[in-house]
C-alpha cells in the first residue's frame, strides 16, 4: 500500500507534522449573494463548507488564532507546526484590501508556517493574484479551489456557477506564480457514474499539485437534502465509495499529493450517509482495503 498523503508531504517540506488552523473572514460567494446565483452550492450547509472554523468575524485575529491552537492542542496533544486554513465561503471573494490585512496577520504570526486558502475558480482577479505572490515570497501559500467534477451537467445541477475553462486559467496563473494548488473533489455527486468520476480524477491530476478527495454528504436545510428526500439520488454505501475511492487513487499521478480521503460533516447536521458519523471506523475500514488490495497510486495513471 501507497499514496503519496498530507502528513508525508508536509514533513518532507517542513520537517515536521503541521495541522490547519480553521479560519473564517466571515464573508460570502458570488452563487450565494446573487452576483452568479442564489444559495450557494446545494451541498453547502449555512456555514459554507466551514462548520469547523473559529470565526474572525466577531473577535480580533488574535483570539481566534489562540482558540484554533488551543482546539488543535487539546485534540493532538503534541507539538506540530500551524497552517492557517482560510476555510468557510470563498476567502478571497472581499474587498483586496481587506483580503490582503487578514492575510498579513497570518503571515506576521510566528507559530504559522504556511498559510491554505479556500476559494473559487472565478474568485482569483489579478489584484488577488498580487497579493497571492508577495505572500508567497513570506510564507508557503496553498490554494485550495472547489472544482467538485468537470462535468457540466453536474456542474450546473449542484450550482457551482463557474466554467471548468476558468479553474484551468486560475490554476495556470497561480503555478506561473509559484503557488501550490489543491484542489477539491466530490465523489458521490447525484447522476454521476463511476466512470465520470474517474474522468474527473484524470483530469485533474493533470493539473493539479494536489487534492481532496471528499464523499458527498448530505446536510440538514441544503437544497441537496431537498433532492435526496424526494428520492431523486441516492448516496454511496461505504463499500461502494472504498471501490471508487481505491480506483481514484491509482489513477492520481504518484506526485499528486492526497490531502483528504473522505472528509467531515458536523453530526448535528448530517443526514446521510450515516455511516460517514463513525470517522475511526471509515478511515481504519479504508486502510484495510488499501492493504488487503495493495493500492499504489499511479498504477493506473
Amino acid at each position: 500500500m501507497w499514496y503519496y498523503s498530507a502528513n508525508d508531504y508536509f514533513k518532507e517540506r517542513f520537517g515536521q507534522k503541521m495541522y490547519k488552523l480553521s479560519l473564517s473572514g466571515g464573508y460570502t460567494c458570488p452563487n450565494r449573494d446573487g452576483t452568479k446565483g442564489i444559495g450557494g452550492c446545494i451541498f453547502c450547509s449555512e456555514g459554507g463548507s466551514g462548520d469547523f472554523s473559529e470565526s474572525l468575524f466577531n473577535q480580533d485575529y488574535s483570539s481566534a488564532i489562540d482558540n484554533a491552537k488551543n482546539r488543535v492542542r487539546n485534540k493532538t496533544g503534541v507539538k506540530c507546526g500551524y497552517i492557517a486554513y482560510f476555510q468557510s465561503y470563498t476567502s478571497t471573494y472581499m474587498p483586496a484590501g481587506v483580503f490582503e490585512s487578514m492575510l498579513d496577520k497570518a503571515l506576521q504570526d510566528e507559530d504559522i508556517l504556511a498559510v491554505s486558502i479556500g476559494t473559487r475558480a472565478d474568485c482569483l482577479g489579478e489584484d488577488i493574484l498580487g497579493i497571492l505572490d508577495k505572500a508567497n515570497k513570506i510564507k508557503p501559500i496553498f490554494v485550495e479551489i472547489g472544482l467538485q467534477t468537470i462535468h457540466d451537467s453536474t456542474a450546473r445541477l449542484i450550482n457551482r456557477c463557474f466554467e471548468l475553462s476558468e479553474y484551468e486559467q486560475s490554476v495556470r496563473k497561480l503555478h506561473e506564480l509559484g503557488i501550490n494548488v489543491i484542489t477539491h473533489v466530490i465523489i458521490g455527486l447525484p447522476n454521476e457514474s463511476k466512470e465520470m468520476i474517474l474522468k474527473t480524477i484524470e483530469y485533474v491530476g493533470k493539473h493539479t499539485d494536489g487534492i481532496k478527495l471528499q464523499l458527498l454528504h448530505v446536510l440538514k436545510n441544503t437544497t441537496l437534502e431537498k433532492l435526496y428526500d424526494r428520492g431523486e439520488f441516492q448516496v454511496l454505501d461505504l463499500d461502494e465509495y472504498i471501490d471508487i475511492l481505491c480506483l481514484c487513487v491509482e489513477k492520481l499521478p504518484k506526485n499528486v499529493v492526497i490531502h483528504r480521503l473522505t472528509g467531515d460533516a458536523p453530526k448535528k447536521l448530517l443526514v446521510a450517509p450515516l455511516w460517514s458519523a463513525d470517522k475511526k471506523n471509515v478511515i481504519n475500514t479504508i486502510r484495510k482495503a488499501f492493504i488487503q488490495r495493495d493500492i499504489c497510486q499511479g498504477r493506473l495513471a
